[in-house]
């Protein structure tokens, strides 16, 4: 049994229902669905990056970027290819 000392039972019901909103707030933000990754052809890639496919190919082959494909289409995740650019040192 727990004895509770010097607390009203408005404080109470307010502490509560304070923790209550607490561990719903995190529970809404865990089940949130993740967004779905942009994807971006072989050909839009090696536009955006200035390069052939050769090259693409290759940087697959080092794991510099990441290939995906259907059939005998292959994407890219936008992400990636973006996390992939270094900055170099001005």
């Amino acid at each position: 049994m727990v004895q509770l000392i010097q607390i009203t039972e408005e404080k109470l019901t307010d502490n509560i229902l304070c923790a209550v909103k607490n561990e719903l707030e995190i529970l809404k933000k865990e089940l949130q669905p993740k967004p779905y990754p942009e994807w971006i052809s072989r050909n839009d890639t090696a536009k955006m990056l200035g390069v052939s496919f050769p090259t693409l190919y290759s940087w697959h082959k080092k794991k510099i970027l990441c290939a995906y494909s259907i059939g005998t289409r292959v994407y890219y995740k936008l992400d990636e290819v973006n996390y992939a650019l270094t900055p170099i040192a001005c």
